[in-house]
């Protein structure tokens, strides 16, 4: 489709604006923006404060135009499981949070279709070392520990 252009840009969920990046990379193709900023908040809603990539596709002669919402971060995702805004400073040191085998599990399936990971188990594991950067533990435990208990199939019933 050589008449349509895409614009890509990381909006925090639910509160995209008709500014920067969006209002004036959509400005010049003639569509409504503010239908379209609306229409993205409505589609982010549940990432309310997380950074959240998404892509405006326009044609540009029929000016019909598309919202694609991408996944936010892994890290987004753990910090929102966690309660938390931001992660430990000094990784591995300081610990700022504690999330449940549920939210790895919650995380890890709403990742492992952007992932390389073959497996659920897989996708956790990486999720666990992202706690590990973030200073959040798993089950009151180091995210190290944590997989170490994955890798010896102590969680298998969680990723079947």
């Amino acid at each position: 489709m050589s008449d349509s252009q895409s614009i890509s840009a990381l909006v925090t969920g639910g509160q995209a604006s008709a500014g920067p990046p969006l209002g004036p990379a959509l400005g010049p193709l003639g569509v409504n923006i503010m239908e379209i900023i609306n229409t993205i908040n409505s589609k982010t809603a549940d990432f309310d404060g997380m950074k959240v990539p998404v892509t405006v596709t326009v044609n540009t002669k029929t000016k019909k135009w598309e919202v694609n919402v991408g996944i936010p971060s892994a890290a987004a995702l753990l910090l929102k499981e966690a309660g938390i805004t931001k992660g430990s400073g000094t990784s591995g040191a300081t610990w700022v949070g504690d999330i449940k085998v549920d939210s790895i599990v919650k995380v890890a399936k709403a990742k492992i279709e952007k992932s390389y990971a073959s497996s659920l188990k897989s996708v956790a594991k990486e999720i666990a070392g992202t706690c590990v950067s973030l200073g959040i533990k798993i089950e009151g435990k180091n995210p190290k520990e944590f997989t170490a208990e994955i890798n010896a199939g102590k969680w298998d019933s969680k990723f079947n």
